[in-house]
């Protein structure tokens, strides 16, 4: 894990305090997201299902509080009680957008996977082309183990400014005919295509009946909306002429959907238990974190200290090490009002469970280190009702109610 040196910190001077209302990070970021546009129509997709990943290049985090403001570096802010050094003043997302989730078609339920690269002529690909990208550009892309082979044409879409393709899983080759106005457009100039090996796998692959006893980790492990497995996605744009690259100087571009979101849909294991503990009749079960029997190396539940990181008895050592276990220091129960957000933040040593009790909000999840197998990113999804999520250490989050229904939120975790 490294600490990103091109991130800021904002030093707060006292009497002065951080200004949250203005230009919110969490409110910049929900603009982002309500300007996401899929290719076809609304009906094509489980909107709610669908999950995006906005790629960040710097953060700027506010500083700690009086009397410690001058201390810049997290590797020496250890103070616990104080929250002001956690929460996110600003960050700058990159051209590259992704989006995945369940298309469904004439019956049809399957996976489609989006890239989304900025148009314009300030881009990073359109500055190595030396000017504008024209009417579409190019990609390698490889999802899990499958790459493209050959390069693939992605079209430019007025609507949305923004070069853009979605890969749909259907199997067939008459998916045009079954598209509406919208979808045949994005069809015709090439923003959709069909490459089910890219993106495998249909919904009914996780229907409940049937799966008792079953690891599911060990269950259709190249599935494209895997509700466990991540998935990861390296790719890298070129220019039409394939002269100009935007690649990361060659090692590509990485990046994962990878949030721990379990509850009913979304488990290790399920099954029946009769007689459980001793007691009497029969208890359907649904594991969804697990340090025992076939989940005792899954790791999901530990976390690697580093020596300037507070290990869970509140102590650092001269070594890195590994936690094998979720601590927890504090258990809250949250009330959000409608139109109330918990603010983009970072922890630096905390896990943390973010339980959904009643209501839906929109959970952002993203790296604040840089971890040596991804980019980092906003992972964006919807979190219902008892469902939840598991933060690790080093991770960003923050989460919305955009309804007009309360929501109710536990909350527990440890460390910082």
């Amino acid at each position: 894990m490294e600490i990103v040196s091109s991130d800021k910190v904002f030093v707060v001077q006292p009497p002065l305090r951080p200004d949250y209302k203005s230009n919110n990070p969490l409110a910049r970021l929900m603009t982002v997201l309500q300007r996401v546009t899929l290719a076809a129509e609304r009906e094509q997709y489980f909107l709610n299902q669908v999950q995006y990943l906005l790629p960040y290049g710097d953060l700027e985090l506010y500083g700690p509080s009086s009397p410690e403001q001058n201390v810049t570096d997290v590797r020496a802010q250890d103070n616990k009680q104080d929250f002001q050094k956690q929460n996110i003043k600003s960050f700058t997302l990159t051209d590259i957008r992704l989006a995945r989730g369940w298309a469904t078609v004439d019956g049809w339920q399957g996976c489609f996977l989006q890239l989304s690269y900025r148009g314009g002529p300030d881009s990073a690909l359109a500055t190595a082309h030396g000017g504008l990208l024209g009417d579409r550009i190019k990609a390698w892309l490889k999802v899990r183990n499958v790459s493209t082979g050959s390069l693939i044409e992605i079209p430019y879409n007025p609507g949305t400014d923004r070069y853009e393709i979605e890969i749909w899983g259907y199997p067939g080759t008459d998916l045009r005919t079954k598209l509406g106005t919208r979808g045949v457009a994005a069809w015709d100039r090439g923003g959709i295509v069909c490459r089910p090996d890219l993106v495998p796998g249909v919904a009914s692959d996780f229907a409940r009946e049937g799966l008792d006893s079953v690891n599911m980790l060990t269950l259709h492990p190249t599935h494209a909306m895997h509700p466990i497995l991540p998935l990861t996605v390296e790719m890298a744009f070129c220019n039409r002429e394939e002269s100009a690259w935007d690649s990361r100087n060659g090692l590509n571009h990485r990046y994962t959907f990878g949030m721990c979101y379990r509850g009913w849909n979304n488990f290790l294991q399920v099954g029946i238990s009769e007689s459980p503990h001793g007691g009497f009749g029969f208890l359907h079960f649904r594991n969804l974190l697990s340090n025992y029997f076939a989940f005792s190396d899954s790791g999901e539940l530990s976390r690697d200290v580093e020596p300037w990181m507070l290990a869970a008895g509140g102590d650092k050592a001269p070594a890195a090490r590994r936690e094998q276990f979720l601590a927890v220091d504090y258990l809250d129960l949250h009330v959000l009002k409608s139109e109330c957000g918990i603010g983009i933040h970072r922890h630096r040593d905390n896990q943390e469970i973010f339980f959904m009790l009643a209501g839906t909000g929109i959970m952002v999840m993203g790296d604040y280190y840089q971890f040596p197998d991804r980019e980092r990113a906003f992972e964006i999804r919807t979190l219902t009702a008892g469902s939840f999520t598991l933060l690790k250490a080093g991770q960003l989050h923050a989460l919305y109610n955009v309804t007009d229904e309360d929501l109710q939120l536990l909350m527990f975790g440890g460390y910082d």
